[in-house]
């Protein structure tokens, strides 16, 4: 079973949510009426963007309500996971969607699908007890009112950072410098947003570490995208099985890294 399947929150369709598949998905996922890369415009000069630009991240906000992420994969034919959302990301375009780590990088949720078969299905509000396909309104309404208040800012020979969150989900990074014989397990303490769009896993240098807790902008943190050992996230519920040795955790780990 691959490891992202692991996650305790695994669901069966028939069992738990018998009507999920009842509701109908938007024909357009982008919510973009624009959906021809000569007619995308950027939300604020108006102007066409290019298939480069279009998708590019200008505001994020944390996902504090515990929404979920549902996926299926072709391994567990009839069956739908669920993981944390760890943001909601607004994109140049007016896009906006969840931001999810999988594997080495953080992904918009409807563009999921990688190398073990993982496929957006739509979106769960634990709350309420309800699967929806459209980005919250509230969500929404945040994301277009703080990009209204913070204007984008505007291209620079060096990307500057514009937003830096927390962790909320208990994200860890893996790293490795010798092909997997030892591992750290690093947990995430925050997520940058950069000018330039790419958001970054924050990770403490515990040699440079001088207060605790670590919070988000201290001066330890850095990018575990951008450190030569870095492979991949894992949520924090797998992250403490492998910690702990759990047979099942690496054995799973231990497919994912030869396969």
């Amino acid at each position: 079973m691959p490891i992202w399947a692991m996650n305790p929150l695994h669901f069966s369709v028939k069992l738990r949510y018998p009507g999920l598949f009842m509701a109908k998905e938007p024909d357009d996922k982008n919510n973009s009426d624009d959906n021809d890369n000569g007619n995308v415009i950027d939300m604020f000069t108006r102007k066409p963007l290019d298939e480069a630009h279009q998708h590019q991240i200008i505001r994020i906000a944390p996902e504090l309500d515990g929404m979920e992420m549902l996926y299926s994969n072709d391994a567990n034919p009839g069956k739908l996971f669920s993981m944390k959302v760890l943001c909601w990301a607004l994109m140049k375009d007016g896009t906006i969607d969840a931001l999810i780590p999988w594997l080495n990088k953080v992904v918009p949720a409807r563009e999921l699908n990688d190398p073990l078969n993982g496929h957006w299905e739509g979106y769960f509000d634990k709350v309420h007890d309800h699967a929806f396909f459209e980005v919250p309104e509230h969500r929404a309404a945040e994301l277009e009112n703080a990009v209204n208040y913070y204007p984008p800012i505007e291209d620079t020979d060096e990307a500057i950072i514009v937003q830096e969150i927390p962790d909320t989900i208990g994200t860890h990074a893996i790293l490795t410098e010798d092909q997997f014989k030892t591992i750290v397990l690093v947990h995430v303490t925050s997520w940058r947003l950069y000018s330039d769009g790419r958001v970054m896993a924050m990770v403490a240098d515990d040699k440079k570490v001088e207060n605790t807790p670590v919070l988000p902008g201290d001066e330890c943190l850095f990018a575990a995208q951008d450190h030569e050992d870095f492979h991949y996230f894992f949520h924090y519920v797998i992250a403490n099985k492998i910690k702990h040795g759990d047979p099942e955790a690496l054995a799973a780990f231990t497919h994912l890294v030869e396969g």
